[in-house]
Formats: C-alpha cells, sequence, structure tokens
C-alpha cells in the first residue's frame, strides 16, 4: 500500500507539472480542498519536525560519540554538492570514498581515537542541541537542494543499503529467540486496532513521502522510467527497515537478561497506569538491538552502537530540514493565496517554520514527544489517504480501475479517523489540551475533506483516453 501511493504521488505530480499536494488537491478534489489541505500538511509538518528534532538531540545526548561522525557528514556533503554541480564532477564515486571515511571516523569515536563529548561539556545539553537543530534546519531548507540535500542524500542512501544488508546478514547469524508477547498483557495499554496504524507511521504508508515525491522529488527525477524505482522501490526498502526495526526490538538481545520480556522492560509504570516509551527510548532499543545483529558478524558491540545511531540520526536530519522546506514552501503558498507577502519570502517563511516546531517542542519536551506521535502518525495517515483518493480520482478521469487506489483510501481515512478520535479524548482527559487540541482541529478539516473527496468521486466520470497509465 505503501509502495503503491509513494508511485502514485510521485507519478501524479510529474503528469501535472511538478504541482505539490496542495494544488493537486484544487485540481482533483475542488477549489475548497487546496486550503483545507494547506491546514493538514502545516500541522503534519509542524509535528514532523518537533519529533524528529526532538528525537535527534536525544541520541546526540545518549550517544555523544556521534556527534562528530552527523556534523562531518553534512559539511562534506555541503562541498561535495559543490564540486558535483559547480565544478561537473561525478557523485557516485566521490559519494562512496565519503561513505568509507565516514566509518572510519564512527570507528574512531567509537573506541576513543577520535574524541567525543564529556559528561560535563554543552555538546552534551539537550536544550543546546534542539536550538542548534533548529538553526540548522532553519539555514538548510533555505539552501539549494543541489548544496546539501542530494549530495547528502545520495551518502545515506549508500548507508543505508549497506546497513540493512549488514544487519539481515546478522539478524540471520543471530538466529535470536523472539521474547515480546505476540499480544501485549498489561490491560491498561491502548488497543492494537486501531492505534497500530498510527503508530506506524512510514513504514507502512506515509501522507510526508507524498508531500516529498510531489515537492521535491518530481521537480529532480530525470525521466519517467525511473519513479518505478524511486517511487515504488525505495519504499520497499523503508518497509524492509521497518520489519528489520520491529525484529531488533522485538527479539530483546539488547536487554541482557533473557528473562525479561523486551515488551515490559520498553513499557513504563506510572501513577496513573502503564505508558508506552518515549520516543528516544524506543529509538534507543532499535539502536542497541540492531548493534547486537552486527555483533554477530565481529563488530564490537560500541562501535555497533555508533554506526547505527549515525544511521538513524543522518536519516532523521534529511527529515527534518526536508520538513521545514516544505513547510516553507507552504507557508509561501498561504502568502500567495492570501496576499500576505511576508510569508512568500524564504527566510521570513523558514524562520517562522522552525521557531513554532521549537515551540511545539517545549510543549511535550517532559513526555519525550510520546504525546506529539500518535498525533503525527494520525495525520499522517489522513493525507496518505487524501493522497490515495487523489491517484483514484485521476484514474478514473482516464477510464482506468480505481479501486486499487479507492478502498485503500476508505480504510486508511476510516480506522485513522476512529483512532483519532480515541486519541484525542484521551489527550483532553491527560489535560494535554494543546496536542488535545490540535487534533481535534485536524479531525474537523480532515471531515471536511472527506464529504469534499466523497462529492468529487459523485461528479467525476471517465473522460479521457485509456490508455494512459499511472
Amino acid at each position: 500500500m505503501g509502495a503503491a501511493h509513494d508511485f502514485g504521488a510521485l507519478v501524479l505530480s510529474m503528469r501535472h507539472e511538478g504541482q505539490s499536494v496542495g494544488r493537486l488537491a484544487e485540481r482533483f478534489i475542488g477549489p475548497r480542498s487546496r486550503t483545507l489541505f494547506l491546514v493538514i500538511i502545516f500541522f503534519l509538518i509542524w509535528m514532523v519536525g518537533a519529533v524528529f528534532a526532538f528525537a535527534i538531540a536525544s541520541l546526540f545526548v545518549k550517544f555523544p560519540a556521534s556527534i562528530l561522525p552527523v556534523n562531518l557528514e553534512i559539511l562534506v556533503a555541503v562541498c561535495l554538492g559543490y564540486y558535483a554541480f559547480k565544478r561537473g564532477g561525478s557523485l557516485m564515486l566521490p559519494s562512496i570514498i565519503i561513505l568509507m571515511g565516514l566509518y572510519l571516523v564512527i570507528f574512531g569515536t567509537a573506541t576513543g581515537t577520535l574524541p567525543s563529548p564529556g559528561e560535563d561539556s554543552l555538546l552534551r545539553d539537550l536544550d543546546f542541541w534542539l536550538i542548534a537543530l533548529m538553526i540548522y534546519a532553519f539555514v538548510a531548507s533555505s539552501l539549494p537542494v543541489w548544496l546539501l540535500l542530494q549530495p547528502r542524500d545520495l551518502i545515506n542512501s549508500h548507508q543505508l543499503i549497506v546497513g540493512l544488508v549488514a544487519m539481515y546478514l546478522g539478524f540471520a547469524l543471530t538466529a535470536p529467540t523472539f521474547n515480546a508477547p505476540t499480544v501485549g498483557p498489561l490491560d491498561d495499554l491502548p488497543t492494537i486496532i486501531p492505534l497500530l496504524f498510527v503508530t506506524i507511521a512510514c513504514g507502512a504508508i506515509s501522507g510526508f513521502h507524498g508531500l516529498v515525491s510531489s515537492g521535491t522529488t518530481s521537480k529532480q527525477i530525470s525521466c519517467a522510467k525511473d519513479a518505478r524505482s524511486i517511487g515504488y522501490g525505495a519504499m520497499l526498502c523503508e518497509a524492509s527497515l521497518a520489519i528489520l526495526a520491529t525484529m531488533a526490538v522485538a527479539s530483546g538481545q539488547w536487554i541482557g537478561a533473557e528473562h525479561t520480556h523486551a515488551f515490559e522492560f520498553l513499557v513504563s509504570k506510572t501513577d496513573g497506569g502503564h505508558s508506552l516509551p518515549s520516543v528516544p527510548t524506543a529509538l534507543a532499543a532499535f539502536i542497541n538491538g540492531a548493534a547486537s545483529f552486527l555483533g554477530s558478524l565481529g563488530l564490537p558491540a560500541h562501535v555497533g552502537v555508533i554506526l547505527v545511531a549515525v544511521l538513524v540520526i543522518s536519516f532523521a536530519a534529511t527529515s527534518l530540514d526536508t520538513a521545514l522546506r516544505i513547510q516553507r514552501l507552504v507557508l509561501a503558498e498561504i502568502g500567495t493565496i492570501y496576499r500576505i507577502k511576508p510569508l512568500t519570502n524564504r527566510w521570513v517563511g523558514g524562520g517562522i517554520a522552525a521557531l513554532s516546531v521549537l515551540a511545539l517542542i517545549y510543549v511535550d519536551k517532559a513526555n519525550g514527544a510520546k504525546s506529539l506521535w500518535p498525533v503525527f502518525g494520525a495525520t499522517n495517515q489522513v493525507l496518505a489517504a487524501f493522497t490515495l483518493l487523489m491517484c483514484a480520482l485521476y484514474l478514473r478521469t482516464l477510464g482506468r480501475r480505481s479501486t486499487a487506489y479507492a478502498i485503500p483510501a476508505v480504510f486508511v481515512m476510516t480506522i485513522t479517523m476512529v483512532a483519532m478520535a480515541l486519541q484525542i479524548t484521551r489527550d483532553l482527559s491527560a489535560g494535554h489540551y494543546m496536542v488535545g487540541g490540535v487534533g481535534l482541529i485536524i479531525g474537523i478539516v480532515t471531515i471536511w475533506i472527506a464529504i469534499e473527496g466523497a462529492l468529487a468521486w459523485r461528479r467525476t466520470r471517465p473522460n479521457a483516453a485509456p490508455s494512459q497509465r499511472l
């Protein structure tokens, strides 16, 4: 479902001059839906930025040996971008050499050969990294894509391929026994259905992917034939990473005590009962679990931990500055529609995006972004459902069978709305009025767009040559 979603969003944008999801909504659903879509996109990106920034900052504090490799990668990527796009050099060979150098730096910081921050260092302060990351994202989101985004993503893609192959091979050699129960034994935790579908965000289907496909990828892709491998194939890779993450956490290899269930280790006890882990705790479980798989390949545990941490942080950083770039474009689009000229300025829009994300982080900082994640996941899936609907409407206008997109759209929308209603009720009853209020606004806008979508489906009639292919 996620691969079809990403592929459909990419091709749909390519077929319509690289238009964003918001503009495509106006074309396929109706003029009112454009503004409504922009509202949902704004809230989604707002939460994406907060969740990923908090995760990166927390991992820097927890794994200080990852600080030097990650930041060095950013600086080298800028040099690579300048070399490739201003001097006409090749990207492939230099990016592979850089990756090998990155691994050497990781080994150096993990073993103590290269320096890493001490306990009293400013670089071990969470607030420092939250502010520093917002400054970084503000600058990075305003730079040309060829200078940082493209070269760093190329390095990250090599890093992901090597990491996935190594971790799956290590998993096969480890052959762990899964000690997490199939169903959680604690009655006071949220129900699996429907909340499972909004907790697993990007590994199954992600509206954020549709934003990136239509906002940036469609403007960079070299030819239409590449859409299948980029839109469909890349999502399959991400799904395999999600499966690996599940195995790494559920195996419990990282706990160090065979009698302890991974599930019980992660779930924390509070005065009001049990609660799910914070975002940093869950990420640390994956990092340590994946590192245990690498240990079966002969890699020392402390090196494997930093290697996986750098992989996670690198991709989170890419998501962070891509999110703020999209948010800046969303604000510019709102400024154009309502003639608010300052919003069309890249620096003003980028500044508003960064400051709003920072403010949201501090609203839920004490909970470790735990309250934000379900609302972010629900908003993410709502946007995915509407993207699937637009793909279905496009196929319908071509006279092609559209049920392959229409049925998943209805399923994702229905189960997400139920999950959102439960989460809003839970947030408001727990006193999380900010997060609950945001969820309530998103829920109202979602119902409105769903009605607009149903009306668009009724008035859409096949009227184009069926020979065209999606």
